[in-house]
């Protein structure tokens, strides 16, 4: 795949750092905290990157966790966030601290997230009758249905 979707990205403030990559062929752009930042125990906590981006249309922005702030207890609350191709407000990062202790503070410059640009079909809802959905081997089965925990 040798497309390149440029991401027009400004920086609201003269210590933002522009997105980086950690390798060559590394899925996610590394997002940095604009300031040092306290995230308290099992508190949301909003973290400035001073960045705004615009996202090309038809393309969603996916903000997920670094796995070395998780394997430390730093995560966002909420999985993976989406910034939408209309959205230009400063991008914010939220993290929820579990780890040992009251809470983390998070160095001005520091990696908080990655940030990958993904494709987004474009896609319609249309009603049938519940029978008109098909069957499948898995039917309704649902949490831990197709293994193990």
């Amino acid at each position: 795949m040798d497309e390149v979707v440029e991401v027009k990205v400004a920086r609201v403030h003269t210590d933002a750092q522009l997105p980086t990559k950690g390798s060559a062929h590394a899925a996610g752009w590394d997002i940095h905290a604009l300031q040092d930042t306290e995230v308290l125990y099992r508190n949301a906590t909003l973290v400035r990157t001073g960045l705004h981006v615009a996202i090309p249309i038809g393309y969603e922005g996916q903000v997920r966790a670094r796995s070395s702030l998780g394997k430390k207890g730093l995560i966002p609350p909420h999985g993976i966030g989406t910034i939408d191709a209309d959205y230009r407000g400063e991008l914010f990062v939220m993290m929820t601290w579990i780890g040992e202790g009251d809470s983390y503070t998070i160095a001005k410059g520091e990696r908080i997230a990655q940030l990958l640009i993904t494709p987004i079909p474009r896609s319609t809802f249309i009603e049938v009758d519940f029978d008109e959905l098909g069957e499948t081997e898995r039917g309704d089965g649902g949490f831990g249905s197709t293994g193990r925990f």
